[in-house]
């Protein structure tokens, strides 16, 4: 599985997920947009179409990526296509724990994998952080339900549910 990090250096070093990801040798670590080839699909919050089943063959044949950036600083920047975001999930790392949305980027690898149905790529490479286990548990109802959805739009039900429920709808 390709797995691309294009790392903007907004983050801590320290605690930079994408960083440890590259030191496992178990994703490519880029510093321009270009270098990640035109095919793979990269996860990024701005844009409306949600990770699903249906992206299972672009992942499977070109891989992923992650726009990793500070999440304090982040905003909307130009990203070509293809381009999916995930749907409602919990963070477990120690910065953002049980915060929607704020996940790191090996938690975002892990999702989208996990949904792609991936189960044992996504398993590995959550199992690399000591709370691993628990962004599984913290998320294990909505990661089944999300990669049994079949499509983008059951996805994007699934997540208004969750937001919903988090009273994070407007």
């Amino acid at each position: 599985m390709n797995l691309y990090v294009y790392h903007i250096k907004e983050c801590d070093p320290k605690k930079c997920t994408g960083l440890k990801l590259k030191r496992l040798n178990l994703a490519k670590l880029v510093y321009n947009i270009k270098q990640i080839p035109k095919e793979v699909i990269i996860l990024y919050p701005f844009c409306e179409k949600f990770i699903s089943k249906k992206d299972r063959g672009i992942v499977e044949s070109f891989g992923l990526g992650v726009v990793d950036c500070s999440w304090n600083k982040i905003s909307p920047r130009r990203i070509r296509s293809p381009i999916r975001r995930l749907p409602f999930l919990l963070a477990a790392n120690p910065i953002n724990y049980s915060i929607p949305y704020k996940l790191s980027s090996l938690e975002a690898f892990t999702a989208a994998l996990y949904i792609t149905g991936f189960y044992e790529q996504a398993l590995l490479l959550i199992s690399k952080v000591k709370w691993g286990r628990t962004f599984i548990s913290l998320n294990e109802e909505a990661l089944l339900r999300y990669s049994s959805a079949e499509t983008h739009e059951e996805i994007a039900k699934i997540d208004e549910e969750y937001r919903r429920l988090y009273g994070l709808t407007t």
